[in-house]
């Protein structure tokens, strides 16, 4: 077995989850080596903890997305009743094709977070499990990223296995300035002036317990506050559908127009899911230093040195803002000078510009610090 397999699955359990002797894990393995699988098996008998197992392909998951109602409300009631039974969650996301659920229609796609994502994930494991999410290196991630499939491997490990402990603690100062703050405003290339408030709303530092890679603290606006414009620069994926440049228009936390390279109308479709999914959900700060450049996976994207992602639909539980929707999509905009630059203020000071933090006590997040 890959040394780094060990090395992955005991970061999970020890540091991610926190596993507890006795405690009920769910392993969730989508299209990924067996042997990483066994990994995380041994790694939470390793400390008293129950492994459950359910092993996933995207090629079956797509069709069976495609099935009646009554068939997929079955499976969510059965899955949700497992989930409810577990204290810990890891979602171990491989896949072969970035874009294998495009041949599940926009509208039984809907139905799907309706009937499983919701009330499974969203509702469920979201809010009672110690739950952490992670993609596995592919040879399809790896052409995304412009990468050999070796490349990528080493790039992946590297990006996973930081030291978590050293983020956490250069971290909590910026969760600290985030709680005091209330205005915050955002400004880019272009047309992107954004300004909005989080006074009031969770902060929640994320420092390789939720997501590996790890890398961002986040947030939400106060739900009607969001005004301006802003231009994200990263291309995205969603559902299996690329979007590129896409720009939004705020008014009073409503994104009343929706644009992008390609096709706007599918855009707009997504963001008629429900009345959440035009306002914002999550606004994070990211600063992985391993991370700095879009590879169309959101859960590196999201964790990009100097980055921000600004994300309509769902908030979550620990960053109340009241949005409820079915969606919850991270776009991710990228402020490094290298790509356009930019700056974001809190209550009028810039706490960072073009990337870079300014304030003395937020410096051990740059990349010079934490790589």
């Amino acid at each position: 077995m890959d040394p780094r397999y060990t090395q992955l699955a005991e970061l999970l359990v020890r540091h991610s989850t926190k596993l507890q002797k006795g405690e009920n894990v769910l392993i969730e393995s989508f299209d990924i080596p067996v042997e990483m699988t066994l990994a995380l098996v041994r790694a939470a008998r390793a400390v008293g903890g129950q492994p459950h197992v359910a092993e996933r392909s995207a090629r079956i998951m797509a069709e069976l997305y495609r099935g009646e109602e009554k068939n997929l409300q079955t499976w969510s009631d059965c899955d949700l009743y497992r989930m409810k039974q577990m204290q810990a969650y890891v979602g171990l996301r491989g896949g072969y094709n970035v874009s294998e659920q495009t041949i599940v229609p926009g509208d039984e796609m809907k139905r799907v977070a309706r009937l499983y994502q919701k009330p499974v994930h969203f509702e469920q494991r979201l809010n009672h499990t110690k739950w952490c999410v992670l993609r596995w290196p592919s040879p399809s991630m790896a052409q995304l990223a412009g990468r050999s499939t070796e490349e990528f491997e080493d790039f992946y490990f590297k990006v996973c296995c930081v030291d978590y402990a050293r983020m956490a603690a250069a971290c909590e100062p910026l969760a600290a300035r985030m709680r005091r703050a209330d205005r915050v405003h955002i400004k880019g290339p272009g047309e992107t002036d954004l300004i909005f408030s989080i006074k009031g709303v969770g902060v929640v530092p994320c420092c390789g317990d939720k997501n590996i890679p790890d890398g961002e603290c986040f947030t939400a606006p106060v739900r009607d506050s969001v005004n301006g414009v802003l231009h994200y620069n990263t291309p995205t994926v969603y559902n299996g559908q690329s979007f590129e440049n896409v720009r939004f228009v705020f008014r009073n936390g409503r994104i009343v127009e929706a644009s992008c390279q390609g096709d706007s109308a599918k855009l707009n479709d997504i963001l008629d899911t429900d009345e959440g999914a035009r306002f914002i959900g999550e606004f994070a700060i990211g600063f992985n230093p391993h991370i700095t450049h879009a590879m169309k996976d959101i859960l590196f994207d999201e964790k990009i040195a100097g980055s921000f992602h600004f994300t309509p639909g769902r908030c979550y539980e620990e960053t109340e803002n009241g949005n409820r929707s079915e969606i919850h999509w991270d776009l991710v905009c990228i402020q490094r000078a290298d790509h356009g630059g930019g700056t974001i203020a809190f209550d009028g000071e810039i706490i960072r510009k073009d990337g870079i933090f300014l304030a003395e006590e937020l410096k051990g997040l740059n990349p010079d610090q934490l790589g």
